[in-house]
Parts: C-alpha cells; structure tokens; sequence
C-alpha cells in the first residue's frame, strides 16, 4: 500500500485560510476506475481510494504510516506570499484617483 501526505490548498472561492492547516494521508488508488455500462457511474475495486485521513501535524501523519507499514510520499506545500497593499480593498474604489481606473 502506497499513499501520499500533503497540506490540502486553500479554497479558490475564498480569501482565508480554513482547512488548510492539517495534513491528509490519502491512499494512491491500486487499480483504474471503469464506468458502469448501465448507469454510466465511475466505479473501483479499490476500498482504499476511498479513506483520507486527517492528521493536525505532518510528524502524526509519517508516524501513522510507519506504525501501520505504508509507504508514504510525502508534498511539501509551497506557501504563498501575501499581497498586501497600501491602500487595502478601499484603494479600488477612491475618488482621489488621478488616472483612469477599469478592468
């Protein structure tokens, strides 16, 4: 059994930071989905591609996998600088502005 461990992104519909913190342990899938000829609906074999564990540190999550003898591969996130501006969101829509503003 194989997975990987990694710090899920942050969501695209959102500013902040929320469940971005913990680190998931998900198994790499052991055999290729096939479709249903009935109802059309993508199926496995495979259990495991279903479980995706949660650990609050990335040291619980390699302890997990090699208590448990799975090998693990482990992403780093890359971590994005903050855009800070001086005028912050207000900026957008100031009436001092001197050039023209549009998207």
């Amino acid at each position: 059994m194989s997975a990987k461990i990694y710090q899920p992104a942050r969501n695209a519909m959102q500013s902040g930071q929320a469940k971005s913190k913990n680190w998931i342990l998900e198994f790499v899938p052991a055999e290729a989905r096939s479709i249903d000829p009935l109802m059309g609906w993508t199926s496995s074999g495979d259990m495991n591609s279903q479980v995706k564990l949660t650990f609050s540190s990335k040291e619980a999550a390699l302890e997990y996998a090699d208590l448990h003898g799975i090998e693990a591969a482990l992403c780093l996130p890359q971590n994005r600088k903050h855009n800070i501006r001086s005028g912050g969101y207000s900026e957008n829509f100031a009436t001092k502005r001197r050039t023209v503003w549009t998207h």
